[in-house]
């Protein structure tokens, strides 16, 4: 009797610890399963995220994941001999295990020196002679000079505001009427080019209330109403909005967004957005020749930290390659930007259909700018209308 009752204390001690286990396991996966359903269900701007791992998901591409399915069915390895080249597992180790990635030499450099963030972007897409050592550059003016806003004196203006020669283009064969679909807009506002700046060679300082990339904006929209497209320019100074409310220039894309909220709400009909930038850049990186004719380079840029980015970034692939086909060498290709330092949005998570462009750099002139802009109204009407044509098959609105 007494070594059946031990026995039956020592089955209910047992019976208890395995309760505590199950009710610890059932714990620890309801725990778990909650945490990876909170963190999946955030937007993609507040997720946590690791370069080493979107290193690692870039390198998975579909031929490794067949190589690996291979090793555990060899049936996948002898329907492999169609693969043109093997995908390498030890360069992808390589890049995993010391963060090193030897086709871009920032990773050599390592992303934590101070103002190495300023290259912390992919190439999307490559224009000719761009790589990770020439990205565009975003160069704050010093706050000093920006705040209380003082402007060069100015120089080769002669004929920056005569008319064209040009005759009369004949109208449009297809139009958006009264209807204005595209907005350009502006974040850095007083972003200027030295050509028209008295005494100014630096770079940073390239800055001017009334000399800048507004009047690009104005070239563009001409452009784009000469393939009938109804296009608005907004051209609110948010450099002075900024100095206004005492706000510091990273907090220039909060003021622009308050403009295109604006625009969309009191326009309905808009669907492309264009946010209108110069880059740092000195002109031998920056300029194209093209049948004889000086062009500034322009370059697409997309923010990576945005539920509408892989739309976005179809976008301005589709309008580099574009330009390719018309005038090869004019893009400087499609860079997407996020991560520390970068916005990661610049206010493309408000549409689908909304880009960055740099129109040049510092060095470039308003004759070279001038033709960028015509050159990309010219493919953007180009897009602009098949899309509609497509849209018209399909019965849905385009940008919506």
């Amino acid at each position: 009797m007494k070594n059946s009752g031990n026995s039956g204390t020592f089955m209910t001690v047992e019976g208890t610890s395995l309760v505590k286990i199950m009710l610890l396991l059932l714990l620890f996966l309801f725990t778990i399963f909650s945490v990876s359903g909170l963190i999946t269900s955030m937007k993609p701007e507040y997720r946590l995220s690791s370069s080493s791992v979107n290193l690692a998901a870039h390198n998975v591409n579909g031929k490794l994941l067949y190589q690996l399915m291979g090793w555990e069915n060899h049936h996948f390895l002898k329907s492999e001999k169609g693969l043109t080249s093997e995908p390498k597992m030890t360069s992808l180790i390589f890049n995993l295990s010391t963060n090193l990635n030897l086709n871009d030499p920032r990773s050599l450099l390592g992303r934590e020196l101070p103002g190495f963030y300023q290259f912390d972007a992919n190439i999307v897409v490559a224009g000719e002679g761009t790589n990770y050592t020439n990205m565009p550059i975003e160069s704050a003016p010093p706050v000093e000079i920006m705040k209380e806003e003082r402007d060069a004196a100015l120089q080769n203006l002669e004929g920056l505001d005569q008319p064209k020669d040009n005759p009369k283009p004949a109208p449009p064969p297809q139009s958006t009427g009264s209807k204005k679909v595209v907005l350009i807009y502006f974040t850095h506002t007083h972003e200027s080019y030295l050509p028209y700046l008295k005494g100014v060679t630096d770079p940073n300082l390239a800055i001017h209330s009334k000399i800048n990339v507004t009047r690009v904006g104005d070239e563009l929209k001409q452009a784009l109403e000469s393939q009938g497209i109804g296009t608005s320019v907004n051209k609110t100074d948010v450099i002075t909005m900024l100095n206004t409310n005492g706000l510091l220039y990273p907090k220039a894309y909060v003021e622009s967004r308050q403009v295109v909220e604006a625009s969309m709400g009191m326009n309905h009909d808009l669907q492309y957005f264009i946010d209108i930038h110069r880059d740092s850049r000195r002109k031998n990186q920056t300029t194209k020749i093209i049948n004889g004719k000086s062009y500034a380079k322009i370059a697409f840029i997309i923010g990576g930290e945005n539920p509408n980015y892989e739309k976005n970034e179809k976008l301005a692939t589709d309008l580099h390659n574009l330009l390719e086909k018309k005038y090869p060498g004019l893009s400087r290709g499609v860079i997407k930007k996020e991560g520390a330092g970068n916005n990661g949005k610049y206010n493309q998570d408000l549409s689908p259909n909304a880009i960055l462009i740099e129109f040049g750099g510092v060095d470039n002139t308003f004759d070279e700018l001038n033709r960028s802009a015509e050159a990309l109204a010219d493919v953007f009407g180009e897009y602009y209308w098949q899309a509609e044509k497509v849209n018209t098959i399909t019965g849905k609105a385009v940008g919506k």
